[in-house]
């Protein structure tokens, strides 16, 4: 189905020699990048040439910059006033940071980009979609709102770009991904880029590639070798303490805690926050508003915690995350994967730890079982592990007294009605008859 890449360039390969635009090479230096990443190396001209391609690699690995480069490079000098590009990211949070991502590299050209997702007002993604938005970034399902109502005009799509196409496929969108495929111009170039290549994916791509290019970098369904792991068998009403008392070290600059629930993400900030922890959440029900504005503060240090859902765990881009907490060992071990995935980004080295209840160690062998070597089992010294559980209440809480709403005086307070359908006198009740 896919020609495998097998001439990888030299080590010392550089973004001049693969021969983007100066305007490109300029905005790269300014955001730091040096060499390109393992991913970029192979991708990138691969797209360059023409080519539909399979992208499979580690979270972190500079995947998002791998595309949008030649993308970027293949429009620059295009005249505007049509939408070229489409990117269908399977979460918000994705798209808002492949946005992002877009206009950094792009800085210096004319092209624009607008990510497309629900959660906000639909008003400003009309406007950009009906004028012709070079790149537009979107969520599948409010994409198909636009289209339904005919706001986008896609005839002129140059290029399609599947970004996490497994995490789409796990969240049921294959058909309304299939929809969007379908009512796209068919003479264009497509590039699936996906953490794992299953089954399902590799049938989605023999359905909308033309003789893909693969590209695998790392082994697969492994995170970085750069990240250290470890775990923590606790019983469950002592991870809280257990967190707080591990968030005190002083290596513990930038974390991000996952759990399972959105009620459990709820109540554990809470805590951490009574502890002293400056601390963020975002989960499903918290609003788009509520989610960047978790995020800004994250990214920019004035939170050290982030408490979140796997919401977050696809798409979150966030450097400098030094450690990633599973409060909850994940429900299955990919799951892991893309969680410690937000540490240890663009070859930093980084710390995931997992706390995990007696009852959970099966699930820890198999997380064990997908790395490929053991997790070593931690104990903080000074902690009580043999602490009992808090008491349990029984019965309701105690309600607070409510005060009486007053009412006027005696002479005119209005007497309940007689017995009878509710709100009606009866026949004779009233004054006057």
């Amino acid at each position: 189905m896919a020609k495998a890449l097998v001439a990888a360039m030299e080590p010392d390969e550089s973004f001049e020699a693969m021969g983007l635009d100066p305007t490109l090479l300029r905005a790269v230096r300014d955001l730091g990048y040096t060499t390109p990443t393992p991913i970029q190396r192979q991708t990138i001209p691969a797209i360059l040439d023409g080519h539909d391609v399979i992208g499979s690699a580690q979270t972190g690995s500079g995947k998002t910059a791998a595309y949008l480069l030649p993308i970027l490079h293949r429009l620059i000098g295009q005249a505007p006033g049509r939408t070229r590009v489409l990117v269908l990211a399977p979460t918000r949070e994705l798209a808002a940071q492949i946005e992002t991502a877009l206009h950094d590299l792009g800085r210096g050209t004319r092209i624009r980009g607008k990510a497309v997702y629900g959660g906000v007002g639909m008003e400003p993604q009309v406007t950009a979609l009906r004028h012709g938005v070079d790149v537009v970034i979107a969520t599948p399902g409010r994409l198909l709102d636009h289209m339904q109502r005919r706001n986008a005009d896609f005839r002129a799509l140059q290029v399609l770009v599947l970004d996490e196409a497994d995490r789409m496929l796990d969240m049921g969108f294959l058909p309304d991904v299939r929809r969007i495929v379908g009512a796209l111009p068919r003479e264009r170039q497509t590039l699936l880029f996906s953490a794992t290549i299953a089954r399902e994916v590799e049938d989605l791509a023999r359905s909308i590639l033309r003789n893909p290019v693969k590209v695998q970098v790392g082994p697969p369904r492994r995170p970085p070798d750069t990240i250290r792991h470890e775990a923590y068998v606790v019983p469950q009403h002592l991870k809280t303490p257990l967190l707080v008392d591990l968030l005190g070290r002083e290596d513990m600059m930038s974390v991000l805690v996952f759990t399972r629930t959105k009620r459990r993400a709820d109540r554990l900030s809470r805590q951490v926050a009574q502890a002293g922890f400056p601390v963020a959440r975002i989960h499903g029900d918290r609003s788009q508003g509520q989610r960047e504005a978790a995020l800004a503060g994250f990214r920019s240090g004035r939170h050290q915690v982030l408490v979140a859902t796997d919401v977050a765990a696809r798409g979150l881009d966030v450097l400098g995350i030094t450690h990633v907490i599973n409060y909850d060992i994940p429900p299955d071990p990919t799951d892991y994967i893309h969680r410690v995935g937000r540490t240890a980004r663009m070859d930093a080295v980084g710390e995931a730890i997992t706390f995990a209840t007696p009852e959970e160690e099966r699930d820890l062998q198999e997380i064990e079982r997908t790395l490929g070597r053991p997790i070593p089992r931690e104990r903080l010294a000074g902690f009580d592990y043999s602490a009992p559980p808090p008491p349990r209440v029984r019965g309701p809480p105690p309600r607070a007294r409510q005060r009486q709403r007053f009412r006027g005086p005696p002479s005119r307070q209005r007497s309940a009605p007689p017995r009878g359908r509710p709100g009606h006198y009866r026949r004779g009740s009233h004054r006057g008859d």
